[in-house]
């Protein structure tokens, strides 16, 4: 969350973003535009936070961010040509759980080394997935499902966007949990083909980012049983976390947050993350990111990096424990 002491380092009295960001040559910054990769197509939330972080820093620090869609290998692409980037704060890039968490532990050959190549700046908003199943299915609890699986084990699938993708993954961490539950994964190519499925019965369930099942929820096609956060969300308020759902453990959250080429110079960081800050503060930019569904971060560049490793850490071992691949 935006904590009290990042507000207070903003009502200090911080000197225009501009003025504070002299480069190593001591030029004004940015003295050029900046690229603002995002490392998925248009339209998705991913893209949705890098035009409003754009647009925020661009009228911030008076000069042009634009937005360049790149995508491909779940962020993997973008993310490299944030890392291969000359570190001068003219490219910066959208990192996201998948490109700098949960795939280098699932990909033989990463082209980057988010420790060594990615320096973070803050997360702007972390979104969960919201457990659903079709409306047809007698369920209105998480553990009237889990019993419903035990009755009848490899009767009942769910769809994922793919093969080791963070829907997959949030789906292993809850048949992890509540004990281990024979259930079917049906992986399809992107999430809205498996949300379509889910809607028609074709699969039982599906764990999705809640901006994507939240359309579905709201005309009844899928029932929402628990969200995998530790709070509830906003966007639904009357669905438990998993932990009040009687499964505690299961935290899974898509993040998105700027981040540029290790070495870029700490006063260009420094002014950057302020100007994220300050972005998530105004209501331009707080509270369209607010309708994702998810809640805003504004943590600091050693914070998410921690965040990164953690995160990295805890998809791992599921990893290990399911055996997912990327095949």
């Amino acid at each position: 969350m935006i904590t009290r002491r990042h507000l207070a380092a903003l009502a200090a009295g911080l000197v225009p973003f501009a003025a504070q960001a002299q480069g190593r040559e001591g030029g004004r910054y940015p003295d050029q535009p900046v690229r603002v990769i995002v490392p998925f197509p248009p339209g998705g939330p991913a893209d949705i936070v890098g035009r409003l972080l754009a647009r925020a820093l661009g009228e911030q620090f008076n000069a042009s961010f634009v937005v360049e869609n790149r995508a491909g290998a779940g962020g993997v692409i973008g993310v490299e040509a944030v890392a291969k980037a000359r570190p001068d704060g003219h490219t910066l890039g959208i990192g996201s759980s998948g490109a700098l968490s949960v795939l280098p532990n699932l990909m033989p050959r990463m082209p980057y080394d988010v420790a060594r190549d990615i320096q973070p700046i803050s997360i702007a908003i972390a979104v969960p997935q919201a457990l659903c199943v079709n409306k047809d299915l007698p369920v209105r609890t998480v553990a009237e499902l889990i019993a419903r699986i035990r009755a009848q084990p490899g009767r009942l699938s769910f769809s994922s966007s793919g093969n080791g993708n963070s829907l997959h993954l949030a789906a292993e961490l809850f048949r992890h949990r509540a004990g281990g539950l024979d259930i079917v994964h049906v992986p399809y190519r992107g999430a809205a083909p498996a949300l379509t499925d889910l809607v028609s019965g074709q699969v039982q369930m599906m764990f999705g980012d809640v901006p994507v099942m939240l359309p579905q929820i709201q005309s009844g096609a899928i029932r929402a049983l628990a969200v995998t956060a530790a709070e509830r969300s906003p966007a639904l308020p009357d669905v438990p976390t998993m932990t009040e759902a009687g499964v505690p453990g299961v935290e899974s959250e898509s993040y998105y947050g700027l981040i540029a080429p290790t070495g870029i110079p700490a006063d260009r960081l420094a002014a950057l993350h302020a100007a994220v800050v300050a972005a998530l503060r105004n209501p331009a930019t707080r509270d369209p990111l607010l309708a994702q569904g998810g809640r805003l971060i504004g943590n600091t560049p050693a914070e998410f990096a921690a965040y990164i490793r953690s995160e990295g850490e805890k998809w791992g071992e599921v990893i290990r424990l399911s055996g997912a691949t990327l095949d």
